[in-house]
């Protein structure tokens, strides 16, 4: 029997919910059979669609589906250079079309693939806001009504934005926030969650890399007493090496990964058990085949997967998130971010999440579809999002 291969490689570019997503569409020899895949960088998503519509479609038509193994490596070397997010998202992008069409073949969801469920479905997480602590209260308040019992909490969003800020004459444009009166503000919140809840509530928090490292160890330490399921990005990948420090003076639960790109950023921190959750992108380390060696790695090591979830990934991507989920004997939790009606009109089969759990459905493949035509009606905007541009009070740029 010949071989099925691969017939032509698309990019399809929309945003549904105003955030730009990539899809990797892989047509094959075989007729109706195609599978989609998530390369959804949304700040860079043009160089993404350069790179795989320039230099992979041309690597890979003419070979064979069934050879992911080999196709990923081969396509990651291709360039010499590797492991960056243009490149990782793009192979990503190819990667999951593939996994999805080898379901498809064996007309079986990939989580039966995976090796079958290890639970039904997987606890998500929410993110919960306000500008203080009464209006947060009310957020939490909403989740748990909801049926969710993992909820994230911040307050005035990452870093903070409600602090009065002292500038100097002159200073650029930017999203401002105050580090220290940041840092000074979480205790308090979390204090006041709990006193409104108890300890029945699994909280979280984002730093979103916010502060200087060693005030970084300082708020690691404050927030023992308020048993926070994990503390998240509480350091910048520069600056890996005070884990050590914080591991040693505190016993808070962290969770890091969500801007790596390369297997030796998490693999020290893993190895020397100085994280608990692996929070990754999984299109951004280049899709399901490295996600599913990254997880059993973290399994070795007794780190859980709590993969990055957040509006900037296509519902092709937390179909991904949620088929690894379910199989993962060391799955933690799930970022959830709500998909729209549109962007669920958009992409049929998307994941439902009832009583604060997410189920796949049983679909063969990743069991997303793309109605392309409806995804033409919602292009993508290029622009730069004001978020990314993070200044302290001086106005000096800082790495968010």
């Amino acid at each position: 029997m010949a071989p099925i291969t691969i017939r032509n490689v698309k990019t399809i570019l929309t945003a549904p919910q105003g955030i730009n997503l990539v899809v990797v569409k892989i047509e094959t020899s075989e007729p109706g059979l195609y599978g989609l895949g998530c390369a959804t960088f949304t700040q860079r998503y043009l160089a993404v669609a350069v790179a795989i519509d320039e230099y992979l479609k041309p690597f890979l038509v003419g070979k064979d589906v069934n050879r992911i193994e080999d196709i990923w490596q081969s396509a990651m070397v291709s360039s010499y250079w590797r492991n960056g997010p243009v490149l990782n998202n793009a192979l990503s992008g190819v990667d999951m079309a593939l996994w999805d069409i080898k379901g498809k073949i064996a007309r079986m969801p990939l989580y039966e693939l995976f090796g079958g469920k290890c639970r039904e479905a997987a606890a998500v997480y929410r993110h919960a806001d306000g500008r203080d602590v009464q209006e947060l209260e009310q957020s939490v308040a909403g989740f748990k009504e909801e049926g969710y019992r993992y909820i994230r909490c911040q307050m005035g969003g990452y870093g903070g934005k409600h602090n009065h800020l002292h500038t100097p004459e002159g200073a650029l444009p930017g999203a401002y926030y105050d580090p220290q009166a940041y840092a000074r503000s979480i205790p308090r919140m979390l204090e006041h969650i709990r006193n409104c809840f108890g300890f029945e509530l699994e909280l979280l928090h984002d730093v979103h890399e916010r502060l200087a490292p060693i005030d970084a160890v300082r708020l690691a330490k404050s927030l023992e007493p308020y048993r926070l399921f994990f503390l998240e990005d509480v350091l910048a990948p520069e600056h890996m090496d005070y884990f050590h420090m914080i591991r040693s003076q505190c016993s808070t639960p962290l969770a890091m990964g969500e801007l790596f790109v390369h297997p030796m950023e998490w693999t020290p921190l893993i190895a020397n058990r100085l994280i608990d959750y692996i929070r990754v992108h999984i299109s951004a380390i280049g899709g399901i085949t490295p996600a599913r060696k990254l997880a059993a790695l973290c399994e070795a090591f007794g780190v859980r997967t709590a993969w990055h979830g957040p509006g900037d990934v296509s519902p092709i991507g937390h179909a991904a998130n949620v088929h690894l989920d379910v199989s993962s004997h060391n799955f933690g939790v799930q970022e959830w971010t709500p998909l729209g009606e549109e962007l669920q009109t958009v992409f049929p089969g998307c994941p439902q999440v009832k009583n604060g759990y997410v189920y796949p459905n049983d679909a063969p493949g990743l069991g997303i579809e793309l109605d392309e035509k409806l995804a033409a009606k919602f292009p993508c905007t290029n622009k730069l999002p004001e978020w990314t541009l993070a200044r302290i009070p001086d106005g000096t740029s800082v790495r968010p």
